[in-house]
């Protein structure tokens, strides 16, 4: 047995690049668990070529690729590396890397799903066969693992409304807020080094999702003096209709959207207030990070996540989804009387990875000696 630990990820390109996701949760997880001593290999279902180094991959973490095709094929790899390395444990991170390692022929390694987002929103935006296929998939492979984590009491409600069968094998552990890393802060944007003039930042995929066409209501409703700024961190399908958005409500010129950048803690620290307005999330990572850097923030009450980290409206304010006027009030109100910093990050701090990854491995390494 030469890994402790084994994680399957969608995805190993470059753990280092995307923000947001499940991607810089794995990467933060296989460093503390490397950190506690413990062998880790990234599994990934990408056609990349094994032998190439992963930028942003922690050192010290081996990575291997079953190649991308159909799930059989992958099932099969997977099982074969599974024989041939008998890790401990393994740790599924997304639908479709949970469904190869709950049917795949597993030995003596402890096999654990990992489920970072509400099931049952995006469940609802497909089509009827396509709902039914992944439906079917959930109840027929989920109950076959031998625990599954979800990221918030939220996620697993969902799940067990879902997945009844599983509920018994399904307990809540928390993501951890990635440490700061000062070699992936991007340049400033321009707005953050004017202290005179606050700047509201919110960050994500421009998707229905995340809903900052409710930021941009919320933010023209606004009547701050001087006039804010609202810059939103990411890339996505919806930034044409988020541009014509904020142009219509006659605020294009206070509304901005950079792009990506690999590391916004600098951004959060230097905002005025961080907002999250998303519909639904599987936790909300982005409102911790904010709340590390001391940064005031403003949350959705949305399906799951931002109601457990902020301890139901102790540590940021939580407005009724989709209600740009409540979220403008609560915006408007976090910029006269923001919150103390040190208790947005001592509560940030309950959430670092030596910590949480402390109670996966609880969940990872189990053993029944009954």
């Amino acid at each position: 047995m030469l890994t402790d630990i084994a994680i399957l990820s969608p995805t190993g390109r470059n753990p280092g690049r995307a923000h947001g996701g499940i991607t810089p949760v794995i990467r933060t997880l296989a460093e503390a668990f490397k950190e506690a001593g413990l062998t880790v290999e990234l599994v990934t279902l990408t056609p990349d070529n094994p032998q190439r180094p992963i930028p942003g991959l922690p050192g010290g973490i081996k990575c291997r690729t079953l190649g991308s095709g159909h799930r059989r094929k992958q099932v099969q790899r997977l099982g074969a590396y599974l024989e041939q390395e008998r890790p401990r444990a393994l740790l599924a991170a997304g639908h479709r890397a949970n469904v190869l390692a709950a049917q795949c022929p597993r030995g003596d390694t402890r096999v654990v799903l990992s489920v970072h987002n509400a099931l049952s929103p995006g469940l609802t935006r497909l089509n009827p066969f396509r709902r039914w296929r992944r439906l079917s998939a959930l109840r027929r492979y989920y109950p076959l693992a031998d625990a599954i984590v979800c990221v918030s009491d939220g996620v697993a409600t969902d799940l067990a409304h879902l997945v009844p069968a599983a509920q018994a094998k399904t307990t809540t552990v928390h993501n951890p807020v990635a440490p700061t890393d000062a070699d992936g802060a991007a340049p400033m944007h321009p707005w953050l080094l004017d202290a005179r003039v606050p700047v509201i930042l919110g960050a994500g995929r421009l998707t229905a999702q995340k809903d900052f066409a409710n930021l941009i209501r919320a933010f023209a409703a606004l009547r701050q003096e001087p006039n804010p700024r609202l810059l939103i961190l990411g890339e996505g399908s919806a930034r044409e209709d988020l541009l014509r958005l904020a142009a219509r409500l006659g605020v294009a010129d206070r509304v901005a959207l950079p792009g990506f950048v690999p590391n916004p803690r600098a951004h959060m620290a230097a905002a005025s207030v961080f907002v999250l307005s998303s519909r639904w999330e599987g936790f909300g990572n982005v409102l911790l990070e904010a709340m590390s850097s001391g940064t005031p923030v403003v949350a959705t009450d949305c399906p799951s996540g931002p109601r457990e980290i902020l301890a139901h409206g102790a540590f940021g304010q939580l407005v009724p989804v989709g209600d740009h006027e409540a979220l403008s009030a609560a915006i408007d109100e976090s910029l006269s009387l923001p919150l103390d910093a040190q208790a947005a990050r001592m509560r940030a701090a309950a959430f670092a990875p030596a910590q949480v990854a402390g109670r996966y491995l609880d969940v990872l390494l189990y053993t029944d000696h009954a």
